[in-house]
């Protein structure tokens, strides 16, 4: 699972935000579709960088992310790299691009909880779960210093 922090988690949810409120979306475009949406956010490219970047290697995101090589320099690599940099693992981009992460998931009302992979609505509803998730993680790691109460005279 991604590693919670304050700025994956703005991402997650700007992206959210951004796709609710009518950013392009197109789910068999590489920059327009899940991972696509949060890679503009976090790399800040556009999407048809990020489009033009993965076709120059075969394969959707899964496939994409499955051949990822952190030594490569292919444009793609880079992009995934820095997604990984950002806090997300290997296995989250996978979920991401099927919305299938069963800790995701179980926190979704069960008659909300069959979410179709494709579908702008169900991407936001995903990751905006996700981000109360990590944010909730980000939280109980956080431990405030006990102050010493000195009593005044």
């Amino acid at each position: 699972m991604a590693r919670p922090t304050p700025e994956l988690i703005e991402s997650l949810r700007r992206t959210a935000r951004k796709l609710q409120h009518g950013s392009p979306y197109q789910w068999g475009h590489m920059g327009g579709c899940n991972c696509g949406n949060l890679a503009q956010e976090l790399t800040k490219l556009t999407r048809d960088d990020i489009h033009r970047y993965a076709m120059q290697r075969y394969g959707d995101w899964n496939e994409q992310v499955e051949d990822y090589c952190p030594t490569s320099q292919l444009p793609i690599d880079l992009i995934i790299n820095e997604m990984l940099n950002a806090g997300l693992t290997i296995e989250d981009l996978k979920h991401l691009e099927k919305l299938d992460d069963r800790d995701v998931l179980n926190r979704i009302p069960l008659s909300q909880r069959f979410l179709k992979h494709n579908v702008r609505n169900d991407v936001v509803l995903y990751m905006n779960v996700w981000a109360d998730m990590l944010e909730e993680q980000l939280l109980k790691r956080i431990k405030l210093p006990v102050l010493d109460v000195v009593e005044m005279a």
